[in-house]
């Protein structure tokens, strides 16, 4: 599946809710944000049917986000469902780790293939004021649940500021190497003024080469983070929304304000 600039588009990212059990600094306000009516949000079962149609244009990689994934009510029962679509060769999901102690073995028994989990410093104290009260020993729980359950590889997200070098940056670094796990490290973006970077370890921020569409969890199919293109999948046919989305995805980002962080995934 080929975009009007010859990439090759085979990455659909799909948003399942808005709402998080973290408030990190950088992707929600202290005081929380107005939720997606509930009769808004997409049911599983039209993210599975449009799911279908898209891989059955091209889409083979498929990530679920949110918010945080795992505070959607049931879903286990996605991931069981999409894991059975012919076609999807990586079915994969972000979370910052919190709820993996319980759900990891549950995850990987539906047929989810691996996670990227969220950690910007392995300071106990930095952790809980980044994240406005996380506790990173769930997270170092759920990091465990997800190697002793096998959704590998695990890729542990890191969002920077300036440097791969900062200290909290290189400590998330020697925490992956001493575990096992694979660290990415994710410049911190503003999507309002268009700033990002390529992503050190992954293949996010180069728009030459991005490959991906993505679902926000109230039903608008997004061609590009940096972008206020979006096309209503409940408006439109699925698959000539997803031919919308590859006509009109842009070379590159520039601006967004019609979606945060926190309901598209990043």
């Amino acid at each position: 599946m080929l975009d009007q600039f010859n990439r090759t588009i085979n990455y659909l990212r799909i948003s399942v809710t808005d709402r998080c059990n973290l408030r990190c600094v950088y992707c929600m306000p202290e005081g929380g944000i107005k939720l997606i009516d509930h009769a808004s949000v997409l049911s599983f079962e039209e993210i599975f049917e449009f799911t279908m149609v898209a891989v059955d244009m091209g889409i083979s990689k498929v990530r679920i986000t949110g918010g945080e994934p795992l505070v959607r009510k049931g879903i286990v029962s996605l991931v069981e469902m999409l894991s059975t679509i012919d076609g999807i060769k990586d079915l994969s999901m972000t979370t910052n780790g919190l709820l993996l102690e319980k759900y990891a073995m549950q995850l990987k028994d539906a047929g989810l293939h691996r996670v990227n989990i969220s950690l910007d410093t392995i300071d106990e104290n930095k952790y809980a004021s980044i994240t406005r009260g996380g506790n990173i020993t769930d997270v170092k729980s759920g990091i465990t649940a997800a190697i002793n359950a096998g959704l590998a590889p695990i890729k542990i997200n890191c969002v920077i500021k300036k440097s791969l070098y900062e200290p909290d940056a290189l400590a998330v670094k020697k925490y992956c190497n001493e575990n096992g796990l694979e660290a990415r490290f994710i410049y911190e973006m503003d999507i309002e003024k268009g700033v990002f970077g390529v992503v050190h370890g992954g293949s996010g921020g180069d728009c030459e080469n991005c490959n991906r569409l993505r679902l926000t969890s109230d039903g608008f199919l997004k061609p590009c983070l940096f972008s206020n293109i979006s096309i209503n999948i409940r408006e439109v046919d699925y698959k000539e929304a997803v031919k919308s989305a590859l006509e009109q995805k842009p070379a590159c980002g520039n601006t967004s304000t019609a979606h945060k962080f926190f309901n598209i995934g990043g």
